[in-house]
This record gives structure tokens, C-alpha cells and sequence, in this order.
């Protein structure tokens, strides 16, 4: 216990650390501020126009169905029909849409809760992950560079528990922040919209789906940070961090795709780690392979495929995470550190 206590202190006294979460109150701050200048409240006037256009909008999207099962009953459509009819009518049901027009999508100038949280929380996300990844190198790389943690093992002559202390520090510390600033974050847009823009339509699905995406950031927050420790007790040093996750951007997902794609491999994207980063955080994400329909020469051919959060969450924490954090305290255990 004494061990965590010391540990959490060593780390809150980082100045690094300090001012990452400046520029995360910096970067919060702004974005509030951007926001509520840019929005007003919407008028009694403007509410009802926007949810006109909303119901005239469904009334549309309930037509077009109407017209396609019409169709597809034999029925004689009018001779100005302008419509595109597919040949499966449910592509056109609105009730298997992903969600239905809303007085929101009409508003100007407002900010609409319901439409930009979620954005909002991917962009969070976003510098949480680089916050973690960058703090739990920093953590590890400066201690081993200067000596510290060969300090600590003169009063804790056990490598593998002080390391597993100092990562455990880490994730504790970095899943508290993400909680807190997450936390502060919503409510804050959640106020703006109540006094200078509109709330939107909020039921328990919208909450559950902005839930999940904030169970999934987490995860990854969590996820880099322990990849960041793990690089930098590998390499010793914070720049090794650094150094290994810009030349795996350059080489790999820039230089390697462009190559895949000379070579016109199939699926090139699976082979790449921002697209299981993608699918974690979405829950789902499609992409599109070009090689897939080189041999079709009549009639539709569908080269899209997706990738789903469950390979996604295997490949970023059982080859990714775990097996780095795995190769850095076997690496620990057994080499010289001085």
C-alpha cells in the first residue's frame, strides 16, 4: 500500500503530467466557450418550422415505401414518378433507419445536444488517448532514463511489483481523469444547450448509445496508456514511445497501404490498426474493397465489408496491449538496469 501511495504522488508531481491536463482544461475551455458564442436558443417561430420540415421530411421517407411496396404488388405508379425504387424495399423503411428526422436537424445555429454529443465525446476521446499514451510513457521512460526506479528497487527489491505498481498507478490515475473530465465535459454542453441552444429528443436509447461509445473511449484510453508504459520499458526512454508510434504511422499505415494497394492485395484495411481503432470506438465500421469485384462483369456487385468492435477489442488488447505489456515485464525481470 505504501508502495501505490508513493507511486501515485511520484506521478501527480510530474510536471509533464501537469500540463497535459492544463491543456486538457485549455482545450475544454475553449471549446465551450466556441460553442456558446456560436449558438443561440431557438424560437418558439423556428421550433415549429423546424418540426414542420421534420414531419414533412418523414412523410416523404413513408411515401417513397409506400410507392416501392406499391410496385412491388403490381400496382401502376404515376407516369412523373421521380423516385429511385431499389429492389429491396426495406432499404427504404423508416423504421429500420438508423434514426428519423428530428426538429434538430433543421435548426440553424443552434447547438443541439442531442446531435453534436456525440462528436463532441469522439473528440475527447481523442485527446484522452493521446493524454494517456503520452503520460504513461513519460512515466516509466523518465524513471528508468534517470535512475529512479533502480532507487526504488534499493527499498522494494522486487522488479515485477514495482513495475505492475507503477502500471497500476498509471491506469488508475489516467481512468480518474478520463472519468472526471468525461463527466464535466457532458454536463457543461448539457447546460449550454439548456441556455443557449436546444436539449434535442433524449430516451433512453440515445443515452445508452452515448454510453457505450463512452465505455468504448475508455477502454482505449486505457489500452494506449498501458501501450505507452510498455514501449517506453522496452526502450528505456519516453522518445522510444514516440519514436516506435511515428515510425509504425509512416512506414506501416502510410507507407504500407500505398504499397497493398500497388499490389491491389485484398482488404487492405484490415490489415491496418486504425481500422480496429475505428471499429472499436463506432461499434462498426465499413469499408470498401476495390479487388473484390475485378472479376464481375454483369450485374451488382457489393465489395464492402465490415469490421465489428469484437475482432476489433481482440486485436487492440490480446496482440496489441497485452502482448507488449507482456514482452516488457518479461524484458524487465531479466535485464540490467543500470
Amino acid at each position: 500500500m505504501n508502495l501505490i501511495r508513493a507511486e501515485v504522488e511520484r506521478l501527480g508531481a510530474r510536471r509533464f503530467v501537469q500540463l497535459m491536463i492544463v491543456l486538457l482544461m485549455l482545450a475544454f475551455g475553449v471549446t465551450a466557450a466556441t460553442t456558446l458564442a456560436g449558438s443561440h436558443q431557438p424560437s418558439a417561430v423556428e421550433l415549429a418550422e423546424a418540426q414542420r420540415q421534420a414531419a414533412a421530411n418523414l412523410r416523404g421517407l413513408e411515401l417513397q415505401h409506400e410507392r416501392c411496396l406499391a410496385r412491388d404488388r403490381g400496382e401502376p405508379l404515376p407516369d412523373d414518378e421521380g423516385f429511385y425504387l431499389p429492389p429491396d424495399c426495406s432499404e427504404l423503411d423508416p423504421a429500420l433507419r438508423d434514426r428519423l428526422p428530428v426538429a434538430a436537424d433543421y435548426l440553424t445555429g443552434v447547438f443541439t445536444f442531442t446531435r453534436q454529443a456525440e462528436p463532441l465525446l469522439y473528440f475527447l476521446v481523442a485527446y484522452l488517448v493521446l493524454f494517456g499514451f503520452l503520460v504513461g510513457a513519460s512515466y516509466i521512460g523518465a524513471d528508468l532514463n534517470s535512475g529512479g526506479v533502480v532507487n526504488l528497487l534499493l527499498w522494494r527489491p522486487r522488479r515485477l511489483t514495482v513495475l505492475g505498481a507503477k502500471l497500476g498507478t498509471l491506469l488508475g490515475a489516467v481512468l480518474t481523469v478520463s472519468v472526471l473530465a468525461t463527466l464535466a465535459y457532458l454536463v457543461t454542453f448539457w447546460v449550454i444547450a439548456q441556455v443557449a441552444g436546444y436539449p434535442g429528443p433524449t430516451n433512453v436509447a440515445f443515452w445508452a448509445e452515448l454510453g457505450a461509445i463512452w465505455g468504448r473511449g475508455l477502454t482505449l484510453v486505457l489500452l494506449a496508456a498501458a501501450t505507452g508504459f510498455a514501449i517506453a520499458t522496452m526502450g528505456r526512454h519516453t522518445a522510444a514511445a514516440l519514436g516506435a508510434v511515428a515510425a509504425y504511422l509512416v512506414v506501416w499505415e502510410l507507407g504500407g497501404r500505398i504499397v497493398l494497394q500497388i499490389l491491389e492485395v485484398a482488404r487492405p484495411d484490415q490489415l491496418m490498426l486504425a481500422s480496429y481503432v475505428g471499429a472499436w470506438l463506432a461499434g462498426e465500421v465499413r469499408f470498401w474493397d476495390s479487388t473484390a469485384c475485378r472479376t464481375v462483369t454483369d450485374g451488382y456487385c457489393d465489395g464492402s465489408y465490415t469490421l465489428t468492435w469484437q475482432p476489433a477489442l481482440a486485436v487492440l488488447l490480446l496482440l496489441l496491449t497485452a502482448g507488449l505489456s507482456a514482452a516488457a515485464f518479461a524484458l524487465f525481470r531479466r535485464r540490467d538496469l543500470i
